[in-house]
């Protein structure tokens, strides 16, 4: 068995739209997770026309998303930061700060699209920010960042139900500090940025934490947890998220990258982090806030 979910911006799902899929596809009934937002039903085998509809769907600003009814709810979030929890990419404001903002921004574009190694980006980034004051980073958080919508939700939902939340970031640790606390993940891990006598070096710490690092995060923190591979949902929107979206029981691309979206399945252009609530199954009124 399958499950079919539909999200849309709150107010938007017509109820026509879900009944016409549902008869087209020979579904069973249609759950309601939120009204006129989220719905969801059954089908028996997955459709061979999924992708024609998916396209269909976009154009209505509606994600679609058909996935194994066995499992559907996870026991752990394994969550990038930037552009995920987050609605900047740090190192570029970072870079803003430090009037090299174009040229960081044109490379973080590139790199998060699989156009350019990452480690080589993060360095070659990172150095353009040497001789930054330290201080500049706690401005950064306090009048910079904003938190992606309906992550609070997902987070404490999540946990609610005995979850587990690891925010795993190839951005920098004196942002996922901060941002894991104020979201309450179980832990965090992401790079550090190397500072001496209150200015950054324009180096960061090694080993650095890309693409392989977060699908050996998601293999550790599994076998301690002593939880499965398939049991974790992974949400992220760069490339180097790619590896641990494919390797997780459900991996979502969130608002991401062309190239992230054409090697993932499950992609959530239009609904915010709640997306992921929806996608297991939660109705709206068993979210924690």
């Amino acid at each position: 068995m399958f499950v079919v979910t539909l999200i849309a911006r709150p107010g938007t799902l017509d109820p026509a739209l879900v009944d016409a899929l549902r008869n087209a596809w020979g579904g069973g009934s249609a759950q309601w997770l939120a009204p006129d937002e989220a719905a969801e039903f059954p089908v028996a085998a997955m459709p061979s026309n999924l992708w024609e509809v998916w396209s269909e769907c976009q154009s209505q600003r509606v994600d679609l998303v058909v996935q194994p009814a066995e499992g559907q709810r996870k026991r752990m979030l394994l969550a990038d930061m930037d552009s995920t929890m987050i609605q900047q990419e740090c190192i570029d404001e970072l870079a803003e700060e430090a009037g090299v903002g174009d040229r960081v921004r044109e490379i973080t574009a590139r790199a998060m699209n699989g156009e350019l190694d990452f480690e080589g980006a993060l360095t070659a980034r990172v150095g353009l920010l040497e001789g930054l004051d330290a201080g500049v980073i706690a401005r950064v958080l306090d009048e910079r960042i904003t938190l992606m919508p309906g992550g609070r939700e997902l987070v404490a939902t999540m946990r609610a139900a005995g979850g587990y939340a690891a925010l795993v970031s190839g951005g920098f640790t004196d942002f996922t500090s901060s941002i894991a606390e104020t979201l309450g993940f179980d832990e965090h891990r992401a790079n550090t940025l190397l500072q001496e006598n209150g200015a950054l070096t324009g180096q960061v710490a090694r080993p650095i934490l890309g693409r392989e690092a977060k699908v050996q995060a998601l293999a550790e923190i599994t076998a301690r947890l002593g939880l499965s591979e398939e049991e974790v949902i992974a949400v992220g929107d760069g490339a180097n998220d790619l590896g641990m979206l494919v390797r997780a029981g459900t991996g979502v691309a969130l608002h991401a990258k062309p190239s992230v979206q054409e090697a993932c399945d499950i992609r959530v252009n239009f609904g915010d982090l709640t997306a992921l609530l929806f996608l297991q199954g939660y109705a709206k009124t068993e979210f924690v806030t």
